[in-house]
């Protein structure tokens, strides 16, 4: 009414803390209450044909039932064909793709050998014996310490000889030698059905002596055997060939041997086109007036095709000449290239392989496999195969200085072909390898008819009478048939592209999703280990907090809303830092927690109550 004294406003409400959180309201990080709530949310959200209706079916039982059955089999196959999806990826599959290349060529190195060790080992062992007293000298017998006889099986009739027993078996056809070690306390027999065989291996050992005593000698080396004496002509592209295109080496059983066109020659051989005409022609001597019998058994000349860069190994790849006959080598290149790594057992460049390369060439299977003997051989018997490269500061095998290296030469060679020694497993193929394909023609040459004007040009040109006309030359002709060379390369059959495509299909066939369904089955796991996570440290909690109550306890924490947790649960306090606490509620806050079962909508006690709402009056001070 008028003239009233107007009401002083009285103490408003009483301010209140923060409201609570809505169910609607987000926070930064929210996690579901359980398991089935989780699982709930999932299945009506996510994008994964199927999950849906594990919840739209839940008041059906049996449908709930068939569908998650159907869901976990599926699931179940789904996972089985990722297994075999990565385990045909991790099994490193290779594709074999095949190109076929036309282009000039790269004409390959050819050696020559004259199937004659002879004419080296006269000029070795007769220095010094003028004119016509010059006369090749013979091997020596072998030491009784080195040969105790040739023998046998069984029934052995022996012939005493001045350097041991020579012993044959007339029952069952077998010849052969025995070698002991240097106390003779074990000896190795070694036997052969052929007598020749057996007499040729025992002179070619004593031979290998001969020559290791002579590389050994520091005497002055000899002029090499001229070319001239073994090739009367030789052609390439129809031009003469010269001193720049070949290079001389000496085999210990094939004598003096020329390689042509290998990586040391200064002019490099190119076919632009094939044929006969367009290739390497050389006519050869083949005559055997001057030959050792018990060294070389066969007339003709040794032939070998390999790479520039690679070492002739003709006891291995080479092939022979017949005499007065005209041999035709046609040749195709063939080239391959293969995986190295997971993808296959090979190696680019021999780093890896645990062999030292003898050779100081490029790394091949060969190489490595003959480099490894030679290993095994020095560390075993002390001493280095003249047929194979030693290394600095280890001398020849010759049993004047290493009595017993035969029978331990033997022994070892045993070792090495039944791959006792592992060269064949160290040994691994180069990833890259080129082959020559080789297919022979052969004619009489020369005809019969035109025999006496050929022989006599020969004879006038190289200043030389051929004796045997018909056995004393012949004639080899190495050409590409055509420039067409195939290259044979691996690829890798199932890349990583390969696995996520094949992967995808997958998904998408058993449950019509993607990549995002990946996520969100990636966002489930995960968050069944934090809510996992998050009820084992209630656990832990409720258990430190109050003892004694085992899983009553327990189950009181994980049921209790947050709102009526104590302040002690929260750890941003009410009250700003810069406002101090009232001095009337502090003996409240310094009072132990009540217990977590009294927790609840109970009326809190009237004095804590009026400490409480006269903390929080205006104008109070």
């Amino acid at each position: 009414m008028k003239g009233d004294k107007p009401e002083e406003p009285g103490p408003g409400p009483e301010p209140s803390g923060p409201p609570p959180p809505t169910e609607e309201e987000e926070a930064l990080l929210e996690f579901h209450r359980s398991y089935r709530e989780l699982f709930e949310f999932f299945c009506n959200n996510t994008t994964i044909h199927g999950a849906i209706r594990l919840v739209c079916s839940q008041h059906n039982r049996m449908k709930t039932v068939f569908w998650a059955v159907l869901w976990l089999c599926t699931f179940g196959m789904m996972y089985w064909q990722f297994g075999q999806l990565f385990g045909e990826y991790f099994s490193y599959p290779v594709s074999l793709n095949i190109n076929l290349n036309s282009d000039k060529l790269v004409f390959p190195a050819v050696s020559i050998c004259t199937l004659n060790p002879y004419r080296d080992l006269e000029s070795r062992l007769c220095i010094g014996r003028p004119g016509r007293d010059k006369k090749p000298l013979s091997p020596p017998p072998a030491p009784p310490e080195v040969m105790d006889s040739f023998v046998s099986g069984m029934s052995l009739i022996s012939a005493a000889t001045a350097d041991g027993k020579f012993f044959l078996s007339w029952k069952d056809w077998k010849i052969g030698f025995q070698l002991c070690n240097q106390n003779k306390s074990d000896c190795f027999y070694q036997t052969y059905s052929s007598g020749v065989d057996a007499v040729r291996e025992w002179y070619r050992f004593h031979y290998i002596n001969i020559l290791s005593r002579r590389r050994q000698d520091t005497s002055p080396s000899l002029e090499e055997d001229v070319l001239g004496k073994f090739i009367f002509t030789c052609r390439f592209n129809q031009d003469s060939c010269n001193e720049a295109n070949y290079s001389h080496f000496h085999h210990p059983m094939y004598g003096n041997c020329y390689t042509f066109n290998d990586k040391n020659s200064s002019n490099l051989w190119m076919s632009s086109m094939p044929g006969v005409n367009n290739g390497l022609s050389l006519t050869l001597r083949t005559e055997q007036n001057d030959f050792i019998p018990l060294l070389s058994t066969v007339t003709g000349a040794r032939v070998m095709v390999h790479e520039r860069d690679e070492p002739a190994f003709m006891d291995d790849a080479g092939f022979n000449l017949r005499p007065g006959v005209e041999t035709s080598i046609s040749m195709s290149k063939e080239a391959v290239d293969r995986l190295g790594g997971d993808y296959g057992d090979c190696t680019k460049n021999g780093s890896e392989v645990p062999v030292e390369n003898l050779y100081n060439t490029k790394y091949t299977q060969q190489v490595c496999i003959h480099s490894c003997f030679q290993e095994s051989m020095i560390k075993e018997c002390g001493c280095a195969y003249i047929f194979y490269p030693r290394p600095d500061g280890v001398e020849f095998c010759d049993y004047r200085k290493h009595n017993s290296w035969g029978y331990c030469y033997y022994k070892l060679q045993d070792a090495f072909s039944s791959d006792r020694l592992g060269c064949f497993t160290k040994c691994r193929k180069p990833c890259s390898v080129t082959i020559y394909k080789l297919s022979a023609s052969y004619s009489q040459w020369p005809s019969a008819t035109s025999q006496d004007w050929v022989f006599q040009m020969l004879s006038r040109q190289n200043n030389y009478t051929i004796k045997n006309k018909r056995d004393g030359v012949a004639k080899l002709n190495i050409f590409f048939k055509e420039l067409n060379y195939k290259s044979n390369s691996e690829s890798p059959s199932v890349t990583m592209v390969t696995l996520l495509s094949n992967l995808g299909s997958q998904w998408s066939l058993w449950f019509g999703s993607s990549v995002l369904s990946v996520v969100e089955m990636a966002e489930l796991i995960i968050d069944l280990l934090v809510i996992t996570f998050l009820m084992l440290l209630r656990r832990f909690r409720s258990r430190y907090w109050s003892p004694g109550r085992g899983g009553k306890g327990t189950q009181e924490v994980a049921s209790t809303p947050a709102t009526s947790l104590p302040s002690s649960f929260c750890p941003h306090p009410a009250f700003s830092s810069s406002s101090p606490p009232n001095p009337a509620i502090s003996p409240a806050l310094s009072a132990p927690p009540p217990a977590y079962a009294t927790l609840g909508p109970h009326p809190a006690p009237s004095g804590l109550a009026e400490a409480s709402t006269s903390a929080h009056a205006p104008g109070e001070p």
